[in-house]
């Protein structure tokens, strides 16, 4: 259940992160999973997602401490464009994965995911105390390849035909990044 007009948890020069809500499942956010275009990249568009699953999912947020999922907020217009995450969150480890979708398509290519993803990969190394954030990716999702490149990520592995969509098998490249260099390339 909503508690209201849920808070800024980072806030960047055109971007606030915040925690996702069940109210964004009232939104356009639902219907981002069913877009073929938009779920290109990711594991959705697979089943059909309604908003009953959005809200259940969302719910359920609360309770993990293994994820920290937010909804990326466009600054001059207030609107939900997109959710980032740092999943598998290992706290004895230090290590954390990155997952990003901007599911507004009027958003994309306009370098917000590069913000949204330096605002939370400092989160993660300053305030979770991470020593590595990684992703992994479609080998033909360059979009993702480049914010990875960009956050200071090393190709670190290639997972051959490790992911099946619309009948067609894909290659998963990894990418990590240690707290130094992120550092590094971010002083």
């Amino acid at each position: 259940m909503s508690l209201g007009t849920p808070i800024p948890f980072l806030t960047g020069e055109r971007l606030i992160l915040r925690i996702l809500d069940v109210s964004d499942c009232e939104g356009s956010y639902p219907e981002w999973l069913n877009d073929p275009e938009v779920s290109k990249f990711n594991s959705h568009h697979v089943l059909p997602y309604d908003r009953e699953a959005a809200k259940d999912y969302v719910a359920g947020l609360r309770n993990r401490r293994d994820a920290l999922v937010l909804a990326i907020v466009s600054r001059s217009d207030n609107v939900h464009i997109g959710n980032i995450a740092l999943d598998r969150i290992n706290l004895l480890h230090g290590t954390a994965e990155l997952t990003i979708m901007i599911g507004s398509k009027p958003h994309w290519n306009k370098g917000l995911s590069k913000e949204a993803a330096s605002l939370l990969c400092r989160h993660g190394f300053e305030s979770l105390n991470l020593h590595r954030i990684e992703c992994a990716t479609r080998a033909d999702n360059q979009g993702m390849r480049k914010l990875a490149e960009y956050l200071g990520m090393r190709q670190e592995g290639n997972r051959r035909q490790a992911v099946l969509k619309e009948g067609t098998r894909h290659d998963l490249v990894e990418y990590g990044v240690l707290r130094d260099e992120f550092y590094a390339k971010f002083k």
